[in-house]
């Protein structure tokens, strides 16, 4: 763990350099936020054509709806008439919170071969830039890999930058679900790696937590997911250090959350900027959600864990090693992520992160940082290995309060 020096003049140096990074990253940067895709995008076209359409002759439901309503809607449908939406609609019955799982898994199949057509003919288009079919290669290597053998792709969606979502484990039964939630330059290219970062990128850190989980309880079902689905800051710049993105993934993190199959108890897994988006999404999480666990957080935009206003057990950890802890803690108008939910005063319960290197290890097999994400996502929490020898963060809960 890294050690808290409050010292006046440690704050003073730390505000210098927070002024300093603001500065750096206007120079660079600008204001100027993510840009905005168009209603020119494949998605936006199939959902105009959705709201137009009917099937058994009743309109179909808005994608806006509750997902208790949508799955109220899916539902009533013959397993004939869900089908024939799902091959029709790929991009919208895929990212319908609410429609069933297998369709949705169904309908994004055909939502990436469909993708992967597209960047095989941009490929060969003349007309764009060598570093615009480079980038056609790059989504079609990522699409032509989610479609091997059955992976389970929860959302998908080519426009921009993209996002997705993919499944291990069988979330329709699942006894405890795990959500992984990154952070910056998340996208569909950055989704997954090769080699010595696999685990560094959403889909491998999903994929070693599911394994970890399995071997720390072996007879549990489990089901965790990489969610990708938000729009993450690209790069360290001014959306890094500002709350816009993550309110609105907050919002959709929420709405999965909220359309979760069954009753299985919930984990959150958030790292870096996807910590922010947790801790903004805190105080309106479903009461299934039993825990928030944070790694190399800037912050969760609130002073301590009481103002996350949730009910969930709030869990931090930080790697010796990781730069994060050099980015100051502030919160100045609308800049900034706040206080450090490592510092003990925050109020979380600190974790060992021993054995994780840098910013990105924390789910490597072998860590203690792995190995206490496995136990909180199984309930094993005897199991956690506290970073602090008084064992802290093992403290009981009775009756809402912390004892």
């Amino acid at each position: 763990m890294t050690s808290f020096d409050s010292s006046p003049t440690l704050t003073v140096w730390r505000a210098l350099l927070a002024v300093a990074v603001v500065f750096v990253m206007l120079a660079t940067t600008g204001w100027t936020a993510v840009r905005q895709q168009h209603s020119s995008s494949p998605r936006e076209t199939a959902l105009t054509a959705w709201a137009k359409d009917r099937i058994g002759g009743h309109s179909l439901p808005d994608v806006g709806a509750p997902a208790y309503r949508l799955a109220h809607f899916f539902a009533t449908l013959t397993a004939g008439q869900r089908v024939a939406l799902a091959d029709k609609y790929p991009l919208v019955v895929g990212n319908l919170n609410g429609a069933p799982v297998t369709l949705r898994y169904r309908a994004n199949r055909h939502a990436l071969a469909q993708a992967k057509t597209v960047e095989e003919q941009r490929t060969l288009d003349t007309r764009l830039s060598p570093d615009g079919r480079r980038e056609a290669a790059s989504r079609l290597h990522r699409f032509g890999s989610l479609l091997k053998g059955d992976r389970q792709i929860l959302s998908f969606d080519p426009s921009g930058r993209g996002r997705a979502a993919e499944v291990f484990g069988d979330l329709d039964r699942a006894d405890r679900v795990s959500v992984v939630v990154p952070g910056v330059d998340t996208n569909l290219l950055t989704l997954e790696r090769s080699g010595v970062k696999e685990n560094a990128a959403p889909v491998g850190m999903a994929r070693s937590l599911y394994g970890a989980e399995r071997s720390a309880r072996p007879g549990s079902r489990t089901a965790v997911i990489a969610w990708a689905d938000y729009t993450a800051p690209a790069g360290i710049g001014m959306d890094a250090a500002l709350g816009g993105l993550a309110e609105q993934g907050a919002v959709r993190l929420n709405h999965l959350l909220e359309a979760l199959p069954g009753r299985s108890g919930v984990s959150l897994f958030c790292h870096s900027y996807g910590s922010v988006l947790c801790g903004v999404a805190a105080r309106d999480l479903p009461d299934r959600v039993s825990d928030i666990a944070v790694a190399g957080s800037p912050g969760m935009r609130a002073e301590n864990a009481g103002a996350l206003h949730t009910g969930a057990r709030v869990w931090a950890m930080r790697d010796s090693d990781d730069w994060i802890a050099d980015v100051p803690n502030m919160a100045v108008g609308g800049l900034g992520h706040g206080a450090d939910p490592v510092d003990p005063a925050f109020g979380a319960r600190i974790v060992s992160a021993n054995g994780a290197v840098g910013h990105s290890g924390y789910f490597e097999p072998g860590t203690e940082s792995l190995s206490n994400f496995a136990a909180i996502g199984v309930g094993a929490y005897d199991s956690v290995s506290c970073a602090r020898a008084d064992g802290s963060c093992h403290r009981e809960i009775s009756g809402g309060e912390e004892v």
